[in-house]
């Protein structure tokens, strides 16, 4: 019993840890990514082909996990009789017939989606309402990104499950399982929210986030999200066409100074004023003759 306890909780966490892979795994290379690089191809050379095969790879790959699991228990706990589904108890058949039926669900999908050179794929439609001239097809609007990704003047910024892409023409946000796109000429982009963060984990410094949304004139485009570091607001501009809308009233850091002060204002405004008591009141060394309306405080 204290086996099967040890594994599940060891597998729950390396399966959360699979599915929103931290940095520590991206370094050791334990992300669907690496483990399926070779048929994956190479991102820089077609950005397009390549998160179609990554989404539906990443699709059966989280989906396998259930099963993955009941195969484990079967190895650490015998004494189950998992192997032998017919002696199993009613709840682990429940549960191999659930994790099984999601596993045939997935690979029916990336079939479905593969087929007629992966024209079914849900990427495919999002790409599909570009295609009008000067682009025939989705194949083609296909091209027009693969073309502009390669360009060393891109801005893309995020981690790698929800990064940000700007080209000359295309604003592109890529998370594990969406893919959105939006055409520069056409586009509307407004801050509708800022989050302030005291501290961020890999810099060792405040930072400030800021949700923008990107609406395109052309209703068949779904509008999306994007976050984005304050600090990287400037560069983001200086790429898009269009200007950014504040419709929140943000004020917006871009600079590790303007953070600082705005983090100090706020800390100082949650402190309460201290009267200082009629028999301290500090001689003033200023004037030499008078009471200083002021005191130092020392605090252990």
């Amino acid at each position: 019993m204290e086996t099967a306890a040890t594994f599940t909780l060891a597998y729950l966490v390396l399966a959360v840890c699979f599915v929103f892979p931290p940095s520590e795994f991206h370094l050791a290379g334990l992300t669907v990514q690496n483990l399926l690089g070779s048929w994956l191809g190479s991102e820089d050379v077609a950005f397009v082909h390549y998160h179609l095969r990554r989404g539906t790879g990443t699709l059966l790959a989280h989906a396998a996990l259930p099963l993955g699991y009941y195969l484990g228990m079967c190895v650490v706990a015998p004494e189950k009789q998992l192997f032998t589904i017919s002696q199993a108890s009613e709840p682990w058949k429940i549960f191999f017939a659930g994790a099984l039926l999601l596993l045939v669900l997935a690979v029916t999908f990336a079939y479905y989606w593969s087929r007629d050179g992966w024209s079914h794929h849900p990427l495919v439609r999002t790409l599909s309402a570009f295609a009008l001239p000067p682009h025939a097809n989705w194949r083609a609007v296909a091209l027009s990104i693969n073309a502009e990704f390669r360009r060393i003047d891109k801005f893309a910024t995020g981690p790698p499950g929800a990064r940000l892409i700007v080209t000359d023409s295309w604003i592109l946000k890529v998370t594990t399982y969406s893919f959105n796109a939006a055409l520069q000429q056409d586009l509307q982009l407004t801050v509708i929210d800022s989050r302030q963060q005291d501290l961020l984990l890999d810099a060792n410094m405040p930072a400030q986030f800021l949700t923008i949304r990107v609406a395109s004139a052309d209703p068949r485009v779904k509008a999306f999200d994007i976050r984005l570091n304050s600090s990287e607001y400037g560069e983001l501009q200086d790429k898009l066409r269009a200007p950014i809308q504040n419709g929140a009233n943000v004020v917006i850091h871009q600079s590790l100074s303007d953070l600082f002060l705005e983090t100090f204002s706020s800390l100082v405004e949650r402190n309460p004023p201290y009267l200082v008591p009629s028999n301290q009141v500090s001689f003033c060394p200023a004037t030499n003759n008078g009471m200083a309306g002021w005191s130092f405080l020392a605090y252990d």
